[in-house]
């Protein structure tokens, strides 16, 4: 057999039991955010993050906030295409900080306050999301973002339950080309986001995690020609637990892959292309070209990251759940290798 027998969630459901394992209940996927994230006890292991990358027209802009138990951690990164200017600024704050406030639902509210970073990530209950950034000092300048994402009614997210065991779990939701409207000001300079050609992508992740963790994420979230197409690719990480983190969106549509994804690429020379395809099938077959690398690395006593994020280009194609290929021409989006020990 070629593809997982993943089951599709229609119900509200909790995340965990009473005592904080996992709730059997709540192992699928659904398109719809219907699972309420409401971790308890598992000392030191709960990871909580807020992803979120809007692709503009000029520049890629991406916001978290993160609580990994033991610290939380809030970053900021912009890359401007033409110059490849780039800078990324990061916080730790203490874990009974204050300043931190995390959800268990995937679209509620979540804010970072502090005198280095503050950003607030503020959902109005209905179809919005308001992202609001502001840093004094950011690559020698003030940053100021003001950005009003949409959620359209009709459309699908990939909300899924990976499952190592009962005691070693994560919910991922991966929101997908979500017209973003408003604007980046970075020193003088203020770089405008339309909602036809700019879009946002929210990864949101709670979970307990093993103590060391491997994965690969590919996305993108694109206008190509007159379709709204969003990528969600997934590597090693979910191996072996019968779920996958893989679909594509075309107009808000999803088409879930059942089939685990591999990424090939070269470990000492991540800007050759990598190539990107299911395990058994030939459902997905991309190539992922680089232009640009983000490198994150943390080195501490209790935690320990390397993150190499890409900038590139896909080319290929995808099977739709109606059978027919969708090709993909020139579809800019990110393509990660991540190694943690947290």
């Amino acid at each position: 057999m070629t593809q997982h027998a993943e089951k599709e969630l229609l119900e509200a459901t909790l995340l965990c039991d009473h005592k904080g394992n996992l709730n059997p209940q709540a192992i699928g996927y659904a398109r719809k955010p219907l699972i309420t994230s409401n971790l308890k006890g598992h000392f030191m292991r709960k990871k909580k993050w807020n992803y979120w990358c809007v692709f503009g027209d000029e520049i890629l802009f991406s916001a978290t906030i993160s609580h990994l138990d033991y610290a939380a951690v809030c970053f900021v990164y912009f890359l401007e295409y033409e110059t490849q200017r780039f800078f990324e600024k990061t916080i730790t704050l203490p874990p009974i900080s204050k300043r931190v406030k995390m959800s268990q639902d995937v679209l509620e509210t979540v804010i970072c306050k502090d005198s280095d970073i503050s950003i607030s990530i503020t959902y109005n209950g209905i179809n919005e999301t308001y992202l609001t950034v502001h840093i004094e000092d950011f690559d020698d300048d003030v940053l100021d973002a003001k950005l009003t994402i949409q959620h359209l009614d009709e459309d699908d997210s990939l909300n899924v339950v990976i499952p190592w065991n009962r005691q070693t779990f994560q919910f991922t939701a991966k929101h997908h080309t979500l017209p973003t409207s408003g604007t980046v000001t970075l020193g003088e300079k203020m770089y405008t986001f339309e909602p036809r050609e700019s879009f946002a992508v929210l990864d949101y992740g709670r979970g307990v995690w093993p103590r060391e963790s491997t994965w690969n994420w590919g996305m993108a979230s694109q206008r190509l020609g007159f379709h709204r197409v969003g990528l969600n690719l997934g590597g090693q990480w979910t191996d072996g637990t019968g779920m996958t983190e893989n679909a594509i969106f075309i107009d808000g549509h999803m088409s879930k892959i059942h089939e685990d994804v591999l990424f090939i690429y070269d470990e000492k020379d991540l800007m050759k292309p990598w190539k990107i395809h299911t395990r058994f099938s030939d459902d997905v077959n991309l190539t992922f070209t680089p232009f640009f690398e983000r490198v994150a690395e943390t080195d501490a006593k209790v935690i320990k990251s390397s993150v190499h994020q890409m900038v590139g280009y896909y080319n290929g194609k995808v099977k739709l759940d109606n059978g027919a290929y969708f090709h993909i021409q020139q579809l800019l989006g990110t393509c990660e290798d991540h190694a943690a020990k947290w």
